[in-house]
């Protein structure tokens, strides 16, 4: 991995008060005009970082937009108060905006009308250099020397008014970003890697939103340990019944109803309210308050006949099987696959880029489960073309995997 030497505690200097001190927040359209007017005549990149309230709400809604340029200060935009941002984005032009985990961000910005030309993204430079920490607070304090404190990182952002302190830290995580871009860019380049982490940038700015998943209810957690397929209706009817009570409430569905006391109901199967609330998962206070509901959505998944009831596979996919059935499945498929497996893990060390940088997992499956035919590496770069992997990867990957996979046959 990265062989430079992290800084020890004492290396580190806090960061404690961003340098243009901590403005009010941005919440009215005359003040959005004077931030529009102040960063069209800054200059150079524009360092970029959005605050959501995750655990706390539904969705993912951005509640802070934080926003620096050299010339033009920092920015703490309320998008709740002002949903259209597009006059920054415009003002801007094509500067380079810089995020830490950028496909964090980048959604909700874009539903503000923030829409980057070009995007560095300092964790995704991070991992494509093996460094073995790639939290910004790490990288920050790795190459910069800097401390930024993370305590209030999980904080309810939808809280108003934000409380100063959190402010200060909302400032602070955009104080540095140009100068880590900076810094990474330079690594970067001396590795051979600038290319390869513009392609990332890029994919990364342009990628489509997620399809959504056909059963989100299965991802329920401790779904795994249920075998029965009326457990299974239950888990689904709980979730569904929880899902629509949390966006009527604006809540986030944990807070409404754990993970935990949906799987408890759906291995106790009861019956009746005193049956459900005797589970140690459903003696809390509101949970014992909404305890008819939820017993209604247990009694309609009891009462589904047979043939409604959730397979145990889950949905069909056009994805291969999953791993662990290769072997009986197809033992050479499961070859290819261990023998791609443990080349890729080799380049990754050799290259100090981790595995799944170096090729997407779902890509490296699909390949190894229905290769082209002939499995030659023209055709497996068209393969992995057709799966989104980025030029950088296919030529570094394809011939490696022509020979692995001749080998495994």
């Amino acid at each position: 991995m990265s062989s430079a030497v992290p800084p020890t505690a004492t290396d580190v200097v806090p960061l404690t008060e961003p340098a243009d001190g901590v403005g009010r927040v941005v919440d009215t359209p005359a003040a959005l005009d004077r931030v529009v007017e102040r960063f069209a005549a800054g200059t150079g990149p524009v360092a970029a970082d959005a605050e959501r309230a995750s655990g706390y709400r539904y969705g993912q809604a951005t509640y802070l937009v934080q926003l620096r340029r050299a010339g033009a200060g920092t920015a703490l935009l309320d998008p709740v108060a002002l949903p259209d941002l597009s006059a920054i984005g415009e003002a801007v032009g094509d500067a380079e905006w810089v995020l830490h985990a950028a496909s964090q961000d980048l959604p909700g910005l874009t539903e503000h009308g923030l829409r980057p030309a070009r995007v560095f993204d300092t964790e995704l430079a991070a991992r494509l250099l093996g460094m073995e920490r790639v939290g910004l607070a790490a990288v920050v304090a790795e190459l910069l020397g800097l401390g930024l404190a993370k305590e209030h990182s999980a904080v309810d952002w939808s809280t108003r008014p934000l409380p100063d302190d959190w402010l200060r830290y909302a400032a602070l995580d955009v104080e540095v970003l140009v100068d880590l871009r900076d810094r990474l860019a330079e690594r970067l380049d001396v590795e051979g890697k600038a290319e390869w982490a513009a392609q990332e940038f890029e994919a990364e700015r342009t990628a489509a939103p997620p399809a959504p998943r056909p059963e989100p209810w299965r991802r329920t957690s401790g779904t795994h340990t249920l075998r029965d397929r009326r457990q299974l209706a239950v888990v689904r009817s709980l979730w569904q019944a929880r899902d629509a009570s949390a966006r009527a409430r604006d809540v986030s569905p944990g807070r409404v109803l754990p993970d935990r006391a949906i799987v408890a109901a759906a291995r106790a199967l009861p019956r009746t309210v005193p049956q459900l609330t005797a589970l140690p998962e459903f003696t809390g206070k509101a949970t014992r308050r909404r305890a008819p509901a939820w017993q209604r959505a247990i009694d309609e998944a009891l009462a589904l006949p047979d043939d409604r009831l959730p397979s145990q596979r889950g949905p069909r996919t056009d994805g291969p099987p999953q791993p662990r059935t290769w072997a009986d499945r197809d033992p050479v498929a499961a070859r290819r696959l261990a023998t791609a497996r443990e080349l890729l893990a080799t380049m990754s060390g050799d290259l100090h880029v981790p595995v799944e940088n170096l090729l997407q997992p779902d890509a490296l499956r699909r390949l190894c489960w229905t290769p082209p035919d002939p499995a030659r590496s023209p055709e497996i770069a068209d393969f992995l073309k057709g799966r989104g992997a980025r030029p950088w990867q296919i030529e570094l990957v394809a011939a490696p995997l022509e020979s692995a996979f001749a080998t495994a046959s």
